[in-house]
This record gives C-alpha cells, structure tokens and sequence, in this order.
C-alpha cells in the first residue's frame, strides 16, 4: 500500500506536466491572437481616417494644378485617371486598401514613379536615426535616472530635476535651432547644419552630419525617460526585498544595480516604447529642420505639392511603426514579469 501511494502521484504530474505546458501555450496564443488583432482593428481605423480625411481636403487635381486647372484638360483627365475619381468614394477606399495590403502604395503625383521606390531609402534613413538616437538616449536617461534616485530628496536630485522639467517644456525645433545656431554658426561652427548626403548613399556615411538630429532628439526624449525611470526606481528601492538587501549589508550600488535596476527595467519597457513611437511620428520637425532624408521630411513636401498617394502612404507607414512598437512593448513586457505570464496562463 505505502508503494501505491508514493507511485500514483508521481504518475500523475507526469501526466499532468504536458497538459499544463499545453493549456500555457494556448493561453500565449489567445492573448497574443487578441493584442495582434487591436493591432490589425487600429490600423485599419487609422486607414479608413487617412483616406476619408485627404478625400475630404477638396477637388484634388484643383489643388494639384491650382491655375493651370482650365487650361490643361488633358492633365486633368490623367489625374482623374490616376486617382480613380470617376469611381464611387468607397469604392476607391477598398481599392486602395487591396494595393496598400499587397505592397501597391501608389504613383506619385509630383514624380510620377512608383510611391515604394521614392519611399524604401526614406524608411531606412529615419530607422538609421530612430535606432542612433536610441542607443544615445536610453543609457543616457537610466544613468540619469539612478544617479538622481541615488541622490533623492538631496541638492544634486534638485538640480537635476530642474533641469530635466526645464528641457521638457522645450519644443524639439527650438532645441534644434539653439543647436544649430551654437554648432554650426559663428559660435563654434564645428558641424554642418543640414544633413549632407550624396545621391545614392546613406546620410550615415556622413557622421558629422548626422550628429545635430540625433542630439536633437536625445535632449527632447531624454528628460521624459529619466524622470519616469526614477519615480519607477524610488518605488523598487522602497519595497521590501530592497530594504531586507541593505540589512545584509550589500553595498548601495550593488542593491541600485542588481536588485533596483533590474527591477524597473520592465516598467520602463513601456515608456521607452512609447517614446520610440513618438520619435517615428515626431521626427518630421527635426528631419526638416535639418533637412534630413526621411519620411518626415518626405511628408512635409509631399503635402506642400498636394502628392495624395505619398500622403497616405507615409502616413500609414508611421502609423504602423506606432502600433508595431507598442504591439513589441506589450509581448516584452510579458516576457520579463512573471506576475503578468500567470495571470495570461492562469
């Protein structure tokens, strides 16, 4: 009797592991199948607000020709052609949504070429320059982040939350000008104040013409993602388990670094994803300013000459961006807490 006892429930977490590793898996599946269709269901409203709005700014070819619009018939009717106008309004959205689903962006008004072919090098040039001036501002904002919590409530946390409040009531093109103005004009000139590159290369084969924009948006990032790691690092180092460190004796900078830091990294995820997403939308004052390559510099020009397929295009490409870093936010932070993976499997 006392073999059968300690047998059977050995037999039974055998059997009942793989069934639990199962029911894990499909509760991932679900939540992720539910996070990715928001994801879908946004970016389909942001389509349908993106076409029905530029179709609501007026006559396009109008806009387009502005006085030649009486003289030039024959113009008129190939931007009739092209834009599809002779079709009901709806019926011009599901067509444009089939080509925008199977990679057909368009033709471009102002240069009549393929919109994936003027667009492919801007996407790469603003991923350059969202990725660069990640990799400044993140250890950049934690640094300042654990210096000013180790700090906390003292002259040096003072200051720099002054400075921090003072550089986050700056718009990103008055930092830009201020840059240039210290950078590029009789103060220092050291750098170019506009991004120069050849045709057919990167602007990043040109370092020191890329060192304005991405200081531009380090300094108008930075100080939103210092001051939200800090609240989030004065939280971890007033718990408990942080607290049980210190009266083992561990040093102050082992219990910021290996017990604070590694703590508040997770909720950071969020609002370092967050800022990402804007520097995908937000990058359009700073690319013009410096006249830098890319999508937002190619947005700006695209609605001054009334190029409706670029529009809608470039508009959906950042939309996308948006959404897509959010979607990997959401799944990292999963990952790295493991209270969030029960609920999910629970």
């Amino acid at each position: 009797m006392a073999q059968v006892k300690t047998e059977t429930p050995a037999t039974e977490t055998t059997t009942d592991e793989p069934r639990r590793g199962r029911s894990a898996t499909v509760a991932w599946a679900l939540w992720f199948a539910r996070r990715l269709g928001l994801a879908i269901l946004t970016l389909w409203l942001v389509s349908v607000l993106v076409f029905f709005a530029t179709a609501a700014l007026g006559d396009p070819i109008r806009a387009i020709l502005g006085k030649d619009y009486e003289s030039s018939p024959s113009r008129v009717a190939t931007l009739e052609d092209q834009l599809n106008l002779d079709q009901p309004l709806v019926q011009r959205y599901f067509d444009w949504l089939g080509g925008l689903l199977t990679g057909d962006l368009g033709t471009s008004l102002s240069n009549q070429l393929p919109v994936s072919e003027l667009i492919g090098d801007r996407v790469v040039n603003t991923a350059v320059l969202v990725l660069v001036s990640a990799l400044v501002m993140i250890p950049i904002a934690f640094g300042i982040a654990m210096i000013s919590a180790h700090y906390r409530g003292r002259r040096p946390d003072h200051v720099i939350q002054v400075v921090l409040l003072g550089l986050a009531g700056v718009p990103e093109f008055v930092i830009g000008i201020l840059f240039v103005a210290l950078f590029s004009t009789t103060v220092l000139h050291v750098l170019p104040a506009v991004t120069i590159s050849a045709g057919g290369e990167g602007p990043w084969q040109n370092p020191g013409s890329m060192v304005l924009p991405v200081l531009t948006l380090v300094f108008a990032v930075t100080p939103y993602v210092a001051r939200i790691v800090r609240s989030t690092l004065l939280e971890v180092l007033d718990s408990d388990y942080v607290e049980l460190a210190r009266l083992k004796g561990i040093p102050e900078g082992v219990v910021m670094r290996k017990h604070a830091l590694l703590n508040a990294i997770v909720p950071s995820i969020q609002v370092v994803a967050l800022q990402l997403a804007w520097l995908a939308g937000g990058i359009v004052i700073v690319e013009y300013l410096f006249s830098y390559p890319g999508i937002g510099a190619s947005l700006v020009d695209s609605v001054r000459n009334n190029d409706i397929p670029m529009v809608q295009a470039l508009s959906m490409i950042i939309a996308g961006i948006y959404v897509g870093v959010n979607l990997i936010a959401d799944v990292l932070s999963i990952l790295f807490t493991p209270r969030a993976r029960t609920a999910i499997t629970s």
